[in-house]
């Protein structure tokens, strides 16, 4: 941590410095005694300033927006002593596209690979449709090769997985509630609108296609097949879903989600 390079001599202005200022959730990464105001970085030569700002304890995954002296730049960028750097997070109405980007452009919906302790947050992004990776037996470093090999965000609360060279897509989850942990995802990716439940299995992540019930009536208990007639297959594991007493708490989770949108979206333009 910078704490423990930061000689005396950087408060006394003998040694080169540059100046970093974070905004907004990033101050959740630093000490206390560090946020929300202007932190003196000592450099060593020239540095890339990707390496500073993770020194200081922010992934470059949750890192939107870097000016250096008021002027866009990237995590190539070399600091300079007397360097002023503010650094942002993503943002929710802004438009920053005509910035340059610090990664490549990520695909909308935007798939997930997420830590084997978020297993139920994978349940949920299932649940909405949305592509989650998971094993509860996931090492670090296959979670931060399958976000590079498949261009996954990676989702955990372990910041300094994130802050893996090898990680371009990141999210890192403040809450311990999977509900929160949900909320706070679809908040940062706008995945509000892309919400298409029922889509995928809520166990291994495969898509669920309608089956016919004389296909499977083998497989079914018979109360099952007595007061059920539609039913999904999923095409990888093969488990079968129907709207059995499992699906109307479900079902309401997912409207709950979907007003609050609405709510937001409403509060929102009232704001405007």
């Amino acid at each position: 941590m910078a704490d423990e390079i930061v000689p005396e001599q950087v408060e006394q202005g003998i040694i080169p410095q540059a100046y970093f200022r974070f905004y907004a959730g990033l101050n959740d990464f630093l000490e206390v005694n560090r946020r929300q105001k202007s932190i003196a970085y000592p450099l060593n030569g020239l540095v890339a300033i990707k390496h500073p700002i993770e020194a200081l304890g922010v992934p470059h995954t949750e890192v939107e927006v870097i000016l250096a002296n008021g002027t866009a730049v990237d995590f190539a960028y070399p600091v300079r002593s007397g360097d002023r750097i503010s650094v942002y997070p993503a943002f929710a109405t802004i438009d920053v596209s005509s910035l340059p980007p610090l990664r490549p452009p990520l695909p909308y919906p935007p798939h997930f690979v997420v830590d084997n302790h978020l297993g139920q947050l994978a349940t949920y992004l299932r649940l909405l449709g949305f592509d989650a990776r998971y094993r509860n037996d996931y090492q670090d470093d296959e979670l931060a090769e399958v976000a590079w090999q498949e261009e996954r965000v990676l989702l955990t609360r372990d910041r300094r997985l994130l802050m893996r060279k090898v990680v371009t897509y990141g999210y890192c989850l403040r809450s311990r509630d999977p509900r929160e942990q949900l909320r706070a995802v679809l908040r940062r990716f706008r995945l509000f609108p892309a919400i298409q439940p029922w889509r995928r299995c809520l166990r291994c992540n495969g898509r669920l296609e309608p089956v016919a019930k004389a296909s499977i009536l083998d497989r079914l208990e018979p109360l099952t097949r007595m007061h059920y007639d539609k039913f999904h297959l999923c095409q990888d594991c093969q488990q079968i879903y129907w709207k059995g007493s499992h699906y109307r708490p479900l079902q309401e989770f997912i409207e709950q989600i979907q007003r609050e949108w609405v709510e937001q979206d409403g509060q929102s333009a009232l704001n405007l």
